[in-house]
């Protein structure tokens, strides 16, 4: 039988956006919860911010790293949850869990499988225990099957398999955010580019998330700038289309200014899916406005070397951002490009369809 290539990528998609649909929550807790605690922390002996020094700071650190080491197994758990329900959850949460493990390399230094093992890991899992749900099984064994065997087999061979994997893929995570700090000049901003572009192209989907979590594992190496540039790109789709709005009001109907309204709100706390009420109507227009505003925000921010502690974007984390000021102004440039570029492809479009409307009889 002919495999359907399109349809089986159309439903891994699918089961990528289930399990990052699940996994956005915790990111958002952890990274917020993690900024708070810094923007209030007083100065460390390196001149950093210490929140160790307070007690509710120290334990507002400690809920949101929490919140956030659960992010590769909840990945991994509910990507094989969408591919085989329940039974997939316990092998993926396990074979997620050995994704975040720490792995030593050749050089001393630590790193984990990060995203990219989570994503395998859940894959892994859905597909092992679909395997495993067609074996043939005895009958007296078949109300224990989702409950006992499958979780037990599954995570044995995930587990297994991730063990193997793992330090190979924490090797690949190593050796890109090695490319990246020899990156220089026109480099970084072409990466800057890239990552903006995909950030603003699916709002929140499976290619705004891949640049996201390449931004978020870059913290782990010591790399902000890739997060700063993330950061940036992820709030103005948003805020530009929710400005527009308020700029030309009559090229808006009433359920998009109101839209507008809420986008900005979500804009300032770093959720780009505020965009896609917009790009659901409108996709030819706002997919490119939204996306030139991002890119343009992201180069700014790497230009001027803005770097984010925080795995998460928007206004919110300023506290926790380096070169402040550029990372305000980066922001303000990228949603003034979204918001007149869209209002002048809407006013050009909106000309159109009156010169092509026949004059009324005389």
């Amino acid at each position: 039988m002919a495999i359907d290539f399109k349809e089986t990528a159309a439903r891994h998609k699918q089961y990528l956006l289930t399990g990052v649909s699940y996994a956005v929550p915790f990111i958002a807790c952890g990274g917020i919860l993690i900024a708070v605690s810094l923007a209030f922390a007083p100065p460390g002996p390196n001149g950093a911010p210490d929140p160790s020094g307070s007690e509710i700071l120290s334990l507002i650190e400690k809920i949101g790293a929490s919140a956030f080491s659960l992010m590769f197994p909840v990945l991994g758990g509910f990507i094989a949850y969408a591919m085989a329900s329940r039974p997939g959850l316990v092998p993926g949460f396990i074979g997620g869990a050995i994704a975040s493990m720490p792995q030593t390399l050749p050089d001393g230094k630590t790193a984990n499988a990060g995203f990219l093992g989570a994503i395998f890991a859940g894959l892994l899992a859905g597909h092992v225990v679909n395997l495993i749900k067609k074996a043939p099984i005895p009958v007296i064994f078949k109300p224990i099957m989702p409950i006992l065997i499958i979780p037990i087999f599954g995570a044995l061979l995930v587990g297994s398999v991730m063990f193997v994997v793992n330090l190979p893929i924490a090797k690949t995570m190593v050796g890109l955010g090695d490319m990246l700090k020899q990156m220089e000049g026109q480099s970084q901003y072409l990466l800057a580019a890239i990552l903006g572009a995909m950030i603003a192209f699916d709002m929140g989907g499976p290619v705004n998330k891949a640049a996201f979590f390449f931004g978020a594992s870059m913290i782990e190496q010591g790399n902000f700038r890739i997060m700063g540039a993330v950061a940036i790109a992820i709030c103005t789709p948003p805020l530009g289309l929710g400005l527009a709005t308020l700029l030309r009001r009559k090229l808006w109907n009433d359920d998009q200014r109101n839209a507008g309204k809420a986008a900005l709100g979500m804009g300032m706390i770093g959720i780009t899916e505020g965009a896609i009420p917009f790009a659901a109507a409108d996709p030819i227009r706002v997919l490119p406005c939204i996306m030139a505003g991002s890119i343009t925000g992201a180069v700014i921010g790497m230009a001027a070397q803005v770097g984010d502690h925080a795995p998460h974007g928007g206004p919110i984390v300023l506290p926790v951002v380096d070169n402040r000021w550029w990372y305000v102004f980066a922001i303000v440039v990228g949603t003034l490009v979204t918001a007149i570029s869209i209002n002048a492809l809407k006013a050009v479009g909106q000309k159109k369809e009156n010169e092509a409307q026949p004059a009324p009889a005389a």
